[in-house]
């Protein structure tokens, strides 16, 4: 498959940049050589003057969540694992939960919203029993470590090409099928990106 110069791509998809990334997504591109970001789809938790943080949604790590917190078991969805959110602070979890449509019972303790959707996505904290909001939770995920970025470092890695931002969907952050996010995401963007969505991860060896 011929490569298209990315020069050629645009890494916001020819939009304005948003003045904040929190609850967007960054999709690795292929020439993203780092092993701990290869082909991945990360959700910024928070992002501003003095940097970013977030998670990497696709990368499962073999550790079942009721090994680790048993009382958020029943809310995970599947692969109930705990995720490798990043290379920074691996002893350290983070909880996302996708609440159901509709509901009118309270948030989840801590919640923080991250993605505006009928089902919306956000930050919770993992410290209390989720039993008390039962009813408001469809799903969950948990992460071990989280990806951060200096002042301004994200902001030169975007524009160096190693990211494109797109908007996240609900579904995205706590997919049951995680390992498909990255084609799925670039797919649905259209244009250039779902070209990119069919690159192989070694293009010399295609």
């Amino acid at each position: 498959m011929p490569l298209t110069p990315f020069s050629e791509f645009e890494p916001y998809g020819g939009a304005e940049p948003p003045e904040s990334l929190t609850g967007h997504l960054l999709v690795a591109t292929p020439r993203l050589a780092d092993p701990n970001f290869s082909r991945c789809v990360l959700l910024v938790l928070d992002h501003g003057m003095h940097g970013a943080l977030g998670v990497i949604l696709d990368r499962p790590g073999g550790l079942a969540v009721d090994e680790v917190l048993p009382q958020w078991q029943p809310f995970a969805t599947a692969p109930s694992e705990v995720f490798t959110g990043g290379p920074v602070a691996r002893n350290a979890l983070i909880g996302l939960v996708r609440r159901r449509a509709g509901q009118g019972s309270p948030a989840p303790a801590g919640w923080r919203l991250l993605v505006d959707d009928d089902r919306p996505v956000g930050t919770v904290d993992l410290s209390t029993d989720p039993a008390a909001t039962t009813e408001d939770i469809e799903g969950a995920r948990l992460f071990s470590g989280y990806a951060g970025w200096d002042t301004d470092q994200l902001e030169g890695e975007i524009l160096e090409g190693s990211w494109y931002v797109v908007p996240a969907q609900a579904r995205d952050p706590i997919s049951a099928d995680p390992e498909g996010l990255w084609r799925r995401v670039l797919r649905r963007e259209g244009g250039a990106l779902a070209l990119v969505s069919g690159y192989p991860p070694d293009p010399l060896l295609n």
